[in-house]
């Protein structure tokens, strides 16, 4: 019918202008980080739909249910209209049935835009319940889920540290190492521990992973801080820097990912921690184990020694892929495109870059229509990526595709790193695979005799 536009005309004429995001809300940031302090309570004041961003950051934190609580105050239209105060109350007076220690109360977008005063409600419910109840505004429309993070940093270290302790010898608290898209972050996590301890260093506190509550007394004791994150964690550093003097370790440099970043990553970690031998071994030790391991599996990728690529992932990991796809694969990177913003990542980005001497097209807090967009225009011959990627370039002509970015289809039981040298054999390994499977064929194009 003349003047009639159908669905299908609709969808056709929106196409070009979808923007799809790839990182979620700050309400879903803020969940991350609250539960990961174990035994908890995390209170959602939302409608149902956005407790489920509260279930997923569980299941990223890889939180014990036995252990950690999560509720919702359910919030239909009623509530969203004309409040949800009263529902609040009720949940949290609810919430006495549990037998935790402390109930985080996070606001979502309707409560914070009709007006639901949760700090207010916790502090009257405070008197009432034997647990403590910390209000975090985290509404999705402040920001990312990055910006979330560092929302409920900002109030998990002005509630839960209040004074200053003698200072530990030797002493390091970890700060965002959740706050990637590395599917196995914890053995990152328990990586950076254990070199540590080979260094001598002690890890007093992890902001936030599997956090005691009683850890959070040890902050202000730390001497050091080491931020795990490109995208998040780095006001919280500046916070405990000018309120406790704890010093920011390896800021400006590189997360260690592929041999040189590692190096320098632990250079540096060893002389200010005194402890420059240690430093050094692990160096040598973990160099010679890499290169001994390739060699005798035989690994070959010497197919992709100038292959032009897009890098297509958080900061954290994707600027230190920057010199790894450079250096260690001797491939070109065209695209740099990085889902979180420019700063504080936006430097040390820059510094690789010259470093290196690459002048790729970079862009920051990038779209899938962004990506698409100039896939389809430079048409690398790899991306380095996620599942994301792989469906955006479909119909483009690109031969290898790498998943090493959260969302990925690959299921793991076991968390191996991407940090330090065993990092470097699984990137490797990971790659390995990806570039055998490119070369398999799409159609079937005989029958089994069987």
């Amino acid at each position: 019918m003349i003047g009639v536009t159908t669905t299908t005309d609709h969808m056709a004429a929106t196409a070009e202008t979808c923007h799809d995001p790839y990182l979620r809300c700050a309400f879903y940031g803020a969940a991350e980080t609250a539960i990961g302090i174990s035994g908890c309570c995390v209170l959602a004041h939302s409608p149902q739909g956005c407790y489920l961003l509260v279930e997923s950051a569980f299941g990223w934190q890889a939180e014990d249910y036995t252990e950690t609580e999560i509720l919702c105050t359910k919030l239909c239209e009623d509530e969203i209209v004309y409040g949800g105060e009263t529902l609040l109350a009720r949940t949290i007076l609810e919430a006495k049935s549990l037998k935790v220690p402390i109930v985080f109360v996070l606001s979502a977008c309707g409560p914070e835009i009709v007006g639901d005063n949760i700090v207010a409600v916790c502090e009257e419910m405070q008197s009432k319940v034997d647990f403590k109840v910390i209000p975090i505004e985290c509404a999705g429309f402040r920001g990312s889920q990055y910006d979330g993070v560092d929302i409920a940093l900002d109030v998990l270290l002005k509630n839960l540290v209040n004074d200053q302790r003698q200072k530990i010898t030797n002493s390091v608290c970890l700060i965002a190492p959740h706050a990637n898209t590395n599917p196995t972050w914890m053995a990152d996590l328990a990586w950076v521990k254990s070199t540590l301890l080979k260094m001598g260093a002690k890890v007093v506190t992890t902001l936030t992973h599997r956090t005691a509550l009683s850890e959070f007394e040890n902050v202000s004791a730390a001497e050091k801080s080491i931020v795990l994150s490109h995208d998040a964690g780095q006001k919280a550093a500046d916070y405990l820097s000018r309120e406790f003097g704890v010093e920011q370790l390896c800021r400006g440099t590189s997360l260690p990912i592929g041999f040189t970043n590692t190096r320098r990553w632990l250079t540096e970690l060893g002389k200010t921690l005194d402890a420059g031998d240690a430093a050094d071994r692990l160096i040598t030790e973990g160099e010679k184990m890499v290169v001994e391991q390739s060699r005798r599996k035989g690994i070959e990728l010497y197919e992709l020694s100038r292959l032009s690529t897009a890098i297509v992932a958080d900061a954290t990991i994707g600027i230190p892929l920057v010199r790894f796809v450079t250096e260690d694969l001797e491939m070109i990177p065209e695209l740099v495109y990085l889902t979180s913003s420019p700063k504080p990542a936006g430097e040390i980005l820059e510094n690789e870059l010259r470093e290196l001497a690459l002048n790729p097209r970079i862009v920051y807090h990038t779209d899938v229509y962004k990506t698409r967009k100039s896939l389809a225009e430079v048409k690398p011959d790899a991306i380095f990526g996620s599942n994301i990627e792989k469906h955006a370039a479909e119909g483009l002509d690109i031969q290898y595709i790498f998943q090493l970015i959260n969302p990925i289809q690959r299921f793991r039981m076991n968390d191996i790193e991407y940090f330090g040298y065993t990092g470097i054999l699984n990137l490797l390994e990971i790659i390995q695979n990806e570039f055998g499977d490119s070369y398999r064929s799409k159609r079937k194009r005989y029958e089994a005799r069987w």
